[in-house]
């Protein structure tokens, strides 16, 4: 299921501990196979525990405990809005509602074209650049203001 490109990645993050603390590369793990497939399928999660030499029910604790990992598909671009007390308190809370009414989707939902995914976050430390916005695990988008959020869906259409 996994590229060669991606078990060197693994490889790679695993010889980073003690061969006997192989499990301590599990997240970087999950990381790169999430970059790879888009997702985190039971399959997948079973394919890592094999690997690493863990059981399979404790990458899935892992990969449940953290919201950056997809359980499910997501679209093209998954963008996480801040809604922790900083943020909602800093209009996180509206900037959410205005990208789920451009969208026209609501939190853990899909558009119907598969473009995006929206997802409520927790603390991204980034509270004083509020409202705080996280595309695909990776981009931190800060201040987004209506049009600033206008430019970023427009801009990941493409």
């Amino acid at each position: 299921m996994l590229s060669q490109e991606c078990y060197k990645k693994i490889d790679r993050e695993l010889a980073k501990y003690p061969a006997d603390q192989r499990q301590s590369a599990v997240m970087a793990s999950l990381a790169h196979a999430q970059v790879e497939l888009g997702w985190l399928s039971p399959e997948t999660m079973q394919e890592i525990a094999d690997y690493i030499g863990m059981p399979a029910i404790a990458v899935q604790e892992v990969a449940t405990f953290y919201n950056m990992y997809n359980l499910k598909p997501v679209g093209k671009a998954k963008i996480t809005v801040c809604t922790n007390l900083p943020c909602a308190l800093s209009g996180g809370e509206r900037a959410g509602q205005y990208l789920k009414d451009k969208l026209g989707i609501d939190y853990r939902e899909t558009t119907a074209d598969g473009q995006f995914t929206l997802v409520e976050g927790e603390c991204m430390g980034a509270c004083g650049d509020a409202p705080v916005m996280l595309v695909n695990n990776h981009r931190m988008c800060s201040f987004m203001n209506d049009q600033k959020i206008d430019a970023l869906v427009e801009e990941l259409k493409k």
